[in-house]
């Protein structure tokens, strides 16, 4: 599928930059961030064995908003439930893949969420 937009051929291209140098292992899996326009998914992903060890995102069904003041507070509780999750799993160890997307904004807040709930980047 061709992509026409400017905006996402750029993203593609820092994705592909970026996933050259980070690697996720079953020690120290990848945090991937996605982010569309009302929703915010994480996911952390084994590359070596190929299969997501877990995932949280705002449309998940065990996702149930606390306080819901805008997308940053909720990319920061997604992080933190994405933590706990981890955690459940043995993962305490990640490395953050920022998709191609400026840190800043969801993207920080969703980080700050993982790292306040246990996660070391």
């Amino acid at each position: 599928m061709a992509r026409t937009n400017q905006k996402t051929v750029a993203r593609e291209k820092r994705i592909r930059r970026i996933r050259k140098k980070i690697l996720g292992t079953a020690e120290r899996p990848r945090l991937r961030v996605f982010k569309s326009s009302k929703h915010i998914y994480a996911q952390v992903i084994d590359d070596v064995a190929g299969h997501t060890m877990c995932s949280m995102s705002t449309v998940d069904k065990s996702y149930a908003p606390v306080d819901e003041k805008g997308k940053i507070s909720t990319a920061h509780q997604v992080g933190m439930l994405l933590a706990k999750k981890a955690i459940e799993k043995g993962i305490n160890k990640v490395v953050f893949d920022r998709g191609g997307y400026i840190y800043h904004g969801r993207v920080k807040a969703l980080s700050d969420g993982a790292r306040e709930g246990g996660l070391e980047f």
